[in-house]
């Protein structure tokens, strides 16, 4: 299996570390997340340069909570430690793999600068 599992005690590290981590938060019960499992799981095979996680929301509910999870599935995607995507909904195939190669483009010192901008408003 390409995808971790995300708890409590290992999210942190997972996330901050350099590259781009995708997590996918989702519950055993929720009929769009077991859809978007297949995909998740052969998007993280196909792009081993990811870091691909999962957080049980069912099993996690205090990292759920702390990441303001609402909806599920709902997908995060960090780069370098920094948050650059945040939605709820499962992904077709071809969205998620556009979704990933814009993440991979990003210009990460522009959205720092961003980022500082909008601290100083």
């Amino acid at each position: 299996m390409a995808t971790k599992e995300l708890t409590v005690e290992n999210f942190e590290d997972i996330i901050a570390k350099e590259g781009i981590t995708v997590v996918d938060f989702w519950a055993a019960w929720c009929g769009p997340c077991r859809m978007f499992a297949p995909v998740f799981e052969k998007t993280s095979e196909e792009r081993p340069a990811i870091t691909f996680g999962k957080v049980d929301t069912e099993a996690q509910r205090e990292l759920a909570g702390a990441a303001n999870i609402t909806s599920i599935p709902t997908l995060m995607a960090f780069r370098d430690g920094v948050l650059v995507f945040n939605q709820a909904g499962a992904l077709p195939a071809p969205q998620f793999n556009e979704l990933l190669d814009a993440i991979e483009a990003l210009d990460m010192d522009e959205v720092r600068a961003e980022i500082a901008k909008s601290k100083e408003q």
